[in-house]
């Protein structure tokens, strides 16, 4: 009768214990599950938070919210919450935390499949494995197992081989530094690995995790970083669309307001011309009448003459009454040409209503840019004593004899040349022709740039950026970083554009067409100067500076 209450006992243990595991067992998947987004149904990355509260990877809500760009409304995908902007994703630093950490936990023992080697009737979960032993053993036999420090304890591991020497076999103790091995005590003391510098296991893991955690808060610090550079881009990608709306909005109206003014010009000269058509008809239509009648005239008084020129009775030719005024008919008759013109287009009246158009384009021009052109010089303060600055300080070339100016602090060492003028604001561009050079240096700097030493060079420090020409081959320089461009063009002047606000400096090659070579961002710090350098021959600065605001338009 006791060995069946016994068997009954040992059997209710079991399903209790088997009960637990399952609670168990269900309880880490509905955590699991809890750790899914609802997009992808994998575990989260880089969860972000809407403003309901509902959390996804940041790469599929974001896909998700481009999807709905233009429909007017957001809608979250778990509970449909809806708003008129694309909404903010918040990062949950909780849940990140938690997923990263969630693979790294320990495992429940149920789940890590390895089970006690003793218990041979029903398989019991293991607690710890012994290496010596080379066993698992559940939380009954760790009671009754042996606390001798030959046996080392671990977590459950079916690897057991691994943790010892291959060679004496014997448990793993030591750390060898120079041969980044796992060693026993008889490696350290009478192995290959005699008189090596060893460290105990836990020392040597430790001083590894340090460097790991280190590595991990650069990697974190980093992607932290780029994550802020996505969100930023993301930021501007939303951004862009609208802005380039606004300016399409404005110059759509602003052309249609240009067409308004054109068509309304265009009717008034159109309708003075044919006003005028109409007075030069008038009026020569009642010249002509007029001449028509002062011809039948003249027809009836040549009739006249003619008879009198026939009569043989002198008396009646001297005596007629109507020949009195016939010598007198011929300078009326003149006089009456002078008067009477034919009508004619007022051409000055036309040209000045065509003034208009060109008035009109000028405004155009004035809403779309105002220019300043001023003239850039070259400050020869500043000029190196191995080049030449020209009378009219632009052009800067390599004599390579000393132009014995008296050393300031303000001089620069190797051949370079600052301007007079400096840029603290606006957008600006100039230009220099490099055609009698083979080997030079333009762009703009501080003017706190180092005049002396190796990092004075354009380029070659944190103060200042150039364009480089080496045999036709360009490059891009700053802070002694050299950016190669993939271009090999013969050129004879180069532009540099500054947008100062927007912290842009570009650099075009003025050929046919106009090239793009690059365009650096920065946030500048101080006022800009331009710089010149020159190896060979001669450079120029061509031309003005040309300096700009856009109106109405930008």
């Amino acid at each position: 009768m006791l060995p069946c209450m016994e068997n009954v006992k040992h059997t209710h243990w079991l399903l209790c214990f088997h009960f637990s595991l399952l609670q168990s067992a269900m309880a880490s998947a509905d955590l699991r599950q809890e750790l899914d987004c609802s997009i992808c149904l994998n575990i989260y990355t880089d969860p972000v938070t809407l403003r309901c509260g509902h959390n996804f990877c940041r790469v599929c809500i974001d896909r998700v919210l481009d999807t709905l760009e233009g429909s007017g409304v957001y809608t979250c995908p778990e509970c449909r919450a809806e708003c008129q902007e694309r909404p903010a994703l918040q990062r949950n630093i909780t849940l990140c935390n938690i997923v990263e950490n969630f693979p790294f936990t320990r495992p429940d023992q149920e789940q890590t499949g390895i089970f006690c080697t003793y218990c041979i009737h029903s398989p019991v979960p293991a607690a710890k494995s012994c290496l010596h032993c080379e066993a698992s053993l559940c939380d009954k036999h760790l009671r009754v197992h042996s606390k001798s420090a030959e046996h080392v304890l671990s977590d459950p591991t079916t690897s057991l081989g691994k943790r010892k020497c291959s060679v004496h076999k014997k448990i793993l103790e030591y750390y060898c530094t120079e041969d980044a091995a796992c060693i026993c005590v008889s490696c350290s003391l009478a192995g290959e690995h005699r008189g090596h510098q060893v460290e105990m296991l836990d020392v040597a893991s430790m001083k590894k995790k340090e460097k790991l955690r280190n590595v991990l808060q650069k990697l974190t610090t980093k992607r932290e970083e780029t994550e802020k550079r996505v969100q930023r881009l993301q930021e501007r990608r939303r951004e862009d669309p609208e802005k380039a709306a606004g300016v399409t909005e404005r110059v759509t109206a602003l052309f249609r307001d240009i067409r308004r003014q054109l068509e309304d010009l265009e009717k008034r000269v159109l309708s003075e011309i044919s006003r005028q058509e109409q007075i030069a008809l008038t009026t020569t239509s009642d010249l002509i009448q007029q001449l028509e009648i002062k011809k039948d005239e003249l027809s009836r008084k040549m009739r006249h003459i003619e008879e009198l020129c026939n009569m043989s009775d002198s008396v009646t030719v001297l005596q007629d009454p109507d020949t009195g005024d016939l010598c007198d008919t011929e300078d009326r008759e003149r006089h009456n040409d002078q008067v009477h013109g034919v009508g004619d287009l007022d051409v000055g009246l036309i040209s000045e209503k065509l003034h208009t158009l060109s008035d009109l384009i000028s405004s155009i021009n004035v809403c779309f840019y105002v220019q300043k052109p001023t003239d850039i010089l070259l400050d020869i303060n500043t000029a190196a004593n191995n080049i030449h600055i020209s009378g009219d300080m632009k052009t800067v070339s390599v004599p390579y004899i000393n132009q014995n100016h008296p050393e300031t602090s303000k001089r620069f060492c190797y051949p370079q040349v600052l301007s007079t003028r400096r840029f603290s604001s606006g957008r600006h561009y100039w230009e220099v022709d490099v055609s009698k050079s083979r080997s030079w240096r333009v762009g703009m700097c501080y003017p706190s740039i180092d005049r002396r030493g190796d990092q004075s060079h354009i380029g070659f420090n944190n103060k200042s950026w150039c364009l480089r020409c080496y045999n036709n081959q360009y490059s891009v320089i700053h802070d002694s970083k050299v950016v190669q461009l993939p271009y090999n063009i013969p050129c004879d002047r180069v532009r540099i554009y500054l947008d100062y606000e927007a912290g842009q400096m570009s650099f075009y090659a003025l050929c046919d067409p106009i090239r793009h070579l690059h365009t650096v961002t920065a946030t500048f710090t101080e006022p800009l100067k331009a710089i010149l350098g020159v190896y060979d021959g001669c450079i120029k600065i061509s031309g003005e500076i040309r300096s700009w605001e856009i109106c109405n338009i930008m």
